[in-house]
């Protein structure tokens, strides 16, 4: 299983996912902004893994700075980083929490506990999260997944990728399909990649392919990740997922979707009101530095969509299997 994130008590390491699967480069982060430029910047993505690089990042602000304005300025960076990932939030509410007071003498080794907590508890949460998720799809499964929802993206094992493993574990995996996942091919870059290198049998097809793959029976489920799930279910997720939902409601086959409870905001009842992120033009643009398109090309780049709970299937996670209609108000 790939480790991505490797925390070595004064610094982080992260593999650089911008450069696989063709160089496996380290971003290594020392201080609270090498965190954020690594999250904003995409070295590291994925709900659960910003939550975990956020809270490795302000223990290395207090291993620097052990102040109240240098501990605040720091949850103020990482909170900027990126807005849609709900956990990015949920790590910086858990370590000011659990610190305290962070003038005392000992706030930066406490806040490590904490940290190393917080990374133990994702693994903890994906591994339940793939057993739960195996266990409501019976007999061998073709599997269609979105973006990279892997090691890469978690502390390990995975969310949807997650689910996949338990299947593959099971001898119950007959093939994953990765959608190439446009604009920054994260499922072409990374999920195909992680695959490889667990040996798990994967094909790798375009994001427009959804529909032929459920037409012709290819495919008997979508699992999908979330970078934020709002209190009555609606799931915000990488561009192109809500496409993915609405086609296996036509073909009436599981649009599942796995996330740890971290991921769900209780305090944001719909998924109107999640906010999305815009990115960069270049990453449409551009591949690998090369422009693909005319130049001075308008471009609209939102990085998620929102899918209405009424086509999720189920959502997983490391608590149980949730059915629509959802409320998370008081779970």
């Amino acid at each position: 299983m790939v480790q991505a994130m490797i925390w070595k008590s004064d610094r982080l390491e992260l593999i650089d996912q911008r450069y696989l699967p063709f160089e496996k480069n380290y971003f290594v982060c020392r201080t609270a902004q090498d965190a954020a430029n690594g999250i904003r910047e995409m070295v590291v993505r994925g709900a659960p893994a910003i939550g975990v690089t956020a809270a490795y990042g302000l223990v290395l602000a207090l291993q620097a700075s052990p102040t109240a304005g240098a501990f605040d300025a720091a949850c103020e960076l990482l909170a900027a980083s990126r807005p849609t990932a709900v956990n990015l939030f949920d790590a910086i509410a858990y370590m000011k929490a659990g610190v305290g007071d962070v003038e005392s003498g000992d706030a930066a080794a406490r806040a490590e506990e904490l940290a190393v907590a917080y990374h133990r508890d994702d693994l903890k949460k994906s591994h339940a999260m793939g057993e739960h998720g195996a266990g409501i799809l019976e007999g061998r499964r073709s599997v269609l997944t979105h973006c990279n929802t892997g090691s890469l993206a978690t502390a390990g094992w995975g969310t949807a990728l997650g689910v996949i493993r338990q299947l593959h574990k099971e001898e119950r995996l007959e093939m994953v399909y990765a959608d190439e996942t446009r604009p920054f091919l994260q499922g072409a870059r990374l999920t195909v990649w992680e695959c490889h290198e667990d040996q798990i049998p994967v094909k790798l097809v375009t994001d427009g392919m959804g529909g032929y793959l459920m037409t012709h029976g290819m495919v008997d489920c979508v699992i999908v990740g979330s970078d934020r799930i709002s209190a009555l279910g609606d799931v915000a997720n990488k561009i192109g997922t809500f496409m993915l939902a609405m086609a296996a409601r036509y073909h009436n086959i599981p649009f599942i979707v796995a996330a740890p409870t971290t991921t769900i905001d209780r305090n944001l009842l719909h998924g109107k009101d999640i906010p999305i992120e815009q990115r960069e033009e270049t990453e449409i643009t551009h591949v690998r530095g090369q422009c693909i398109t005319a130049p001075n090309t308008r471009v609209f780049n939102p990085a998620f969509d929102v899918t209405p709970s009424e086509l999720v299937s189920a959502i997983v996670t490391e608590e149980g299997v949730f059915r629509y209609p959802y409320d998370f108000r008081t779970s």
